[in-house]
């Protein structure tokens, strides 16, 4: 028989290994999202890598591995930590609500800090907004289907 200590520990690594893969999965998605769907709306790519490694020496390889390690280790903590226990619903329901709060927190604090303005003012304006509220909700949405409830979720 396992004690409940054991058993905490091993639903917080079962949902922390679940957050990683849907967040490299749905890292794969928004970034397949934004080189070729993206330039159907704005008519370029939405190049996260580039204004990434606008902070990190220039270096393009640089801003995509940044990408990569946002979006498969801090925004599935994030969502594991802020998000799942406190959102009821399915899984996809509680990604949808961290990818629209992950988009806010983009459109009013990093893109200005990168000089992309308030909701990408100087990046594309409305159409890169929309654009990136798109990636943020489906980028949230596979994180959410991937992590499902929590393990010791019995309520939901």
């Amino acid at each position: 028989m396992t004690t409940l200590a054991e058993n905490v520990t091993g639903n917080v690594q079962t949902n922390l290994k679940r957050g990683m893969l849907g967040g490299f999965i749905a890292t794969l998605v928004m970034t397949f999202m934004m080189y070729f769907l993206a330039p159907m709306m704005l008519g370029k790519p939405m190049d996260v890598a580039a204004m990434l490694s606008s902070m990190l020496g220039g270096q393009w390889w640089a801003g995509m591995m940044m990408h990569f390690l946002l979006g498969t280790v801090a925004f599935p903590l994030a969502y594991l930590v802020a998000i799942q226990p406190y959102v009821a619903g399915p899984g996809w329901v509680r990604g949808l609500v961290f990818g629209f709060l992950a988009w806010l927190a983009a459109a009013f604090v990093v893109v200005p800090m990168m000089g992309g303005g308030v909701l990408y003012a100087n990046a594309g304006g409305t159409m890169a907004a929309s654009a990136s509220l798109m990636g943020h909700l489906v980028f949230g949405v596979v994180l959410g289907a991937i992590v499902g409830k929590p393990i010791n979720d019995q309520s939901i």
